[in-house]
């Protein structure tokens, strides 16, 4: 495909040239420039995008984003923001959940590493959420927060409705795949915007590592680690800097990435969803490629 795009590329500046030459007024009215970013604009892997400006909130950059797309675990931004706002004490204690702890495992969830009944924080399940994408965490989370899973995951559709994300809808606090469960580019952009007005959000999601409180069962704590900003280490990254992010990955949503980034003094909010994804152990991490293409292209 990437093959036949360069070469229609070819026929058609030749195409364009030729017009030019004979008609040089032609050139005014026909921007190669913006021809050329149509044909960049193919070049990513992932099926939707959306690149947001937080400044003026405009597009730098979308495909497909206002398509219906699985979130995977990038669910777990609205979990956190949501269990924040709800949330009087950070500090308190707020054991981890016995049964949705197995079924996480049963499911073979990303998990934080926590064990169940283990007298962790709140703040212990925010950071286990966001940097590990611990299932654990995040239905702990909705359980102390609301008494339930399908209580916490009403908030989440309530506050959906309320941001005006006409494309999403919640199932889990987790993020395992159903199918009933989707949202779009464009909406967790406006989501990931919306939180990143939270200052303890702010500060979870720009985290590379954090230490939980000591526990019986983890008398030392666990560090937990971003799963994008620990994928970042050694990647050049030019003109812009990403200091943030929360990724997202299962067969039916492929490989997914919210980041936030820096250029020029300047914040951008970039969403990737959908990058294919063929063996799960070994991904071809395609969504960090195209996030870097994404902030690269920024102007």
């Amino acid at each position: 495909m990437k093959k036949f795009f360069k070469r229609l590329m070819f026929i058609v500046i030749a195409l364009f040239l030729i017009v030019t030459l004979k008609n040089k007024s032609s050139y005014a009215s026909f921007n190669l420039g913006k021809l050329l970013n149509v044909f960049k604009s193919d070049d990513y892997a992932s099926r939707y995008i959306y690149v947001l400006d937080r400044e003026d909130k405009t597009s730098q950059y979308e495909k497909n984003s206002k398509t219906k797309a699985y979130p995977a675990s990038l669910t777990k931004i609205m979990t956190t923001i949501v269990a924040l706002e709800h949330i009087d004490d950070l500090s308190a204690v707020a054991p981890i959940d016995v049964d949705t702890y197995r079924e996480m495992v049963a499911n073979n969830s990303s998990m934080a590493g926590f064990y169940g009944r283990e007298a962790v924080t709140y703040r212990d399940l925010l950071y286990g959420t966001i940097l590990s994408s611990g299932g654990e965490a995040a239905n702990s989370l909705a359980i102390n927060v609301a008494g339930s899973v399908e209580d916490f995951v009403r908030l989440m559709n309530e506050k959906a409705s309320e941001l005006g994300l006409e494309d999403t809808h919640f199932t889990s606090p987790e993020g395992l795949h159903d199918k009933d469960q989707y949202t779009s580019a464009y909406d967790m952009a406006k989501l990931l915007d919306y939180a990143l007005d939270n200052g303890d959000f702010r500060a979870i999601f720009t985290k590379m590592t954090f230490k939980t409180t000591p526990t019986v069962d983890h008398p030392d704590g666990i560090v937990l680690k971003s799963t994008v900003l620990s994928k970042l280490d050694g990647v050049p990254q030019g003109s812009f800097e990403i200091i943030g992010g929360k990724s997202g990955t299962t067969y039916e949503a492929g490989e997914c990435w919210a980041t936030l980034g820096i250029k020029e003094d300047r914040e951008y909010i970039c969403i990737v969803m959908g990058a294919p994804l063929k063996d799960i152990s070994n991904p071809d991490m395609a969504q960090i490629d195209d996030t870097i293409k994404l902030y690269e292209r920024i102007k």
